[in-house]
């Protein structure tokens, strides 16, 4: 019970300040076009007693624009705020969220995700992950 009190907490500070620059994907503009992945930091938290911190930020895709299977050192919390979110974890079948709608994502689960059509999408995230690692591992 105190984990979780000391996790919502973490949380809920990473909302409301404690404000730094979060790792970056490994996805790489052209010299000729943008990214089609922008991750915009708002903050990070370390968990009191763990290995673990919260981070806080909001991810855009270009509208068609799938990120290719991937995995997190943690679990995550999305919210999205702007288009349609194209999601497929490993071993499920494909999902579709749209403006309003959240989901989580266990420790670790390999999945893609995307614009579902050929708008682009925003969502608000919260990643709980271990210290010292990046937000995103590719699969391999």
């Amino acid at each position: 019970m105190l984990q979780q009190s000391l996790l919502v907490s973490s949380v809920i500070a990473a909302l409301l300040g404690g404000f730094a620059h979060a790792q970056q994907a490994p996805v790489q503009p052209s010299p000729v076009q943008p990214s089609p992945v922008k991750r915009t930091p708002l903050g990070k938290v370390d968990v009191p007693g763990s290995n673990y911190e919260v981070v806080f930020g909001i991810t855009e895709l270009a509208g068609g624009f799938k990120s290719g299977r991937h995995s997190h050192p943690g679990p995550l919390l999305a919210y999205v705020t702007e288009g349609e979110f194209w999601y497929l974890v490993d071993g499920q079948p494909e999902k579709i969220y749209k403006v309003g709608e959240s989901f989580q994502l266990p420790h670790s689960a390999i999945h893609n995700e995307g614009s579902a059509g050929s708008n682009p999408v925003k969502v608000m995230v919260v990643f709980i992950v271990e210290k010292g690692k990046p937000l995103v591992q590719p699969a391999q």
